[in-house]
């Protein structure tokens, strides 16, 4: 359920990134620009700005694929857990009763 959350912030992030690349590269190199780091604003040039936005969203980009990683393996493992001991949730039994009453 956290690595699913972080995910979903991550993401939200990487695309808030994209916005900020999509925007920012057309314009001229020695324009202002306005960087919010640790909680402070930061005025830097438009020039000095993209490379940094460009390394994060990499380095958010990494982060997903390692989180997504970790997830599929836990739910790989989850669902080992539950066939081996045969549980299942309420939803999954209710789809199966109503499966086999359908067959009859």
């Amino acid at each position: 359920k956290n690595l699913a959350e972080k995910i979903g912030e991550l993401e939200v992030e990487y695309n808030e990134h994209a916005l900020v690349i999509n925007t920012i590269t057309p314009m001229e190199g020695d324009r202002k620009a306005f960087r919010l780091v640790g909680g402070v604003l930061v005025q830097n040039t438009c020039g000095e700005v993209l490379p940094r936005v460009k390394e994060n969203q990499e380095m958010i980009k990494n982060t997903l694929q390692l989180l997504e990683n970790q997830l599929r393996t836990k739910e790989k493992a989850a669902n080992a857990w539950k066939t081996k001991y045969g549980i299942q949730t309420q939803q999954e039994r209710e789809m199966m009763e109503r499966a086999q009453q359908q067959q009859k």
